[in-house]
């Protein structure tokens, strides 16, 4: 090898990194996110959250980092828990582990559906939080007869996870319309509802935020104590500062 090849690979590699990742980011940011209407502190919307993830997506999805009796700091009693939203004869305390079998997973949808447990922080981004993100996801799926499962999304496109929320919100069908732009016409996607499901729009996104809000929550169960920790300790920093001030005045008054 010549002397200093090394070194214009390298370049070159860079280079075409750096042409890359304003496409890249373009990708990324084609489909505007949803702000998601949630708000942590709506115990009653956690629970309704609760409920929609151990009925539709805990059946594929697991949430290994996640303990049921952690529920009881969204308001609910263990009597609650254990009667309302433990289906299989696992204990209160115990963590909530997936139903399928990760290897039926694979052969059915070609990977393993991935844990959820800190999926709402997995998920941030430059363009929107993880919330947006999943607000905007669970409410973008269409019939897609290409792909395997007859189901694609605008926000992932030609993901493997079928619209297991189907039957509630309907069957949404993908338009693909012209519009005229800064550069000419420009292609639009918009989603089209062809068949009505169990809810309207409405009822459905906010089910789609009580859940999101719920995965949240689950990422971070102990942020709320962890605030309240926190401003706790901001005080007492602050009352120690004033006490500490006066005495370093009252020790030096004689010096200076």
């Amino acid at each position: 090898m010549r002397k200093g090849t090394p070194m214009r690979l390298a370049t070159t590699l860079l280079l075409a990194a750096l042409a890359g990742a304003p496409l890249a980011a373009t990708a990324s940011e084609a489909v505007r996110l949803d702000r998601a209407p949630i708000n942590e502190n709506d115990l009653v919307s956690l629970q309704r959250g609760a409920q929609v993830f151990v009925n539709y997506c805990l059946n594929c999805h697991g949430a290994a980092y996640m303990r049921y009796n952690r529920l009881q700091e969204i308001g609910l009693s263990e009597p609650q828990i254990r009667d309302n939203l433990i289906f299989t004869g696992v204990k209160v305390g115990d963590v909530m582990q997936v139903a399928m079998d990760r290897k039926y997973g694979r052969e059915w949808f070609g990977t393993a559906p991935p844990d959820l447990t800190v999926i709402a922080r997995s998920r941030a981004s430059a363009s929107g939080s993880g919330a947006d993100w999943l607000y905007t996801y669970l409410r973008s799926f269409y019939r897609d007869p290409s792909r395997p499962t007859g189901w694609n999304n605008l926000v992932f496109e030609n993901v493997a996870m079928p619209h297991v929320l189907y039957e509630l919100q309907g069957v949404q069908v993908l338009r693909l319309e012209e519009k005229a732009g800064a550069r000419g016409k420009e292609e639009v996607r918009k989603l089209v509802r062809e068949k009505p499901g169990t809810m309207t729009p409405v009822e459905y996104d906010r089910l789609v935020a009580d859940l999101v809000n719920y995965l949240v929550f689950m990422g971070e169960p102990a942020k709320h104590d962890r605030v309240r920790l926190g401003i706790y300790v901001v005080l007492f920093l602050g009352v120690l500062f004033i006490l500490a001030y006066a005495l370093k005045k009252e020790y030096w008054k004689d010096v200076h």
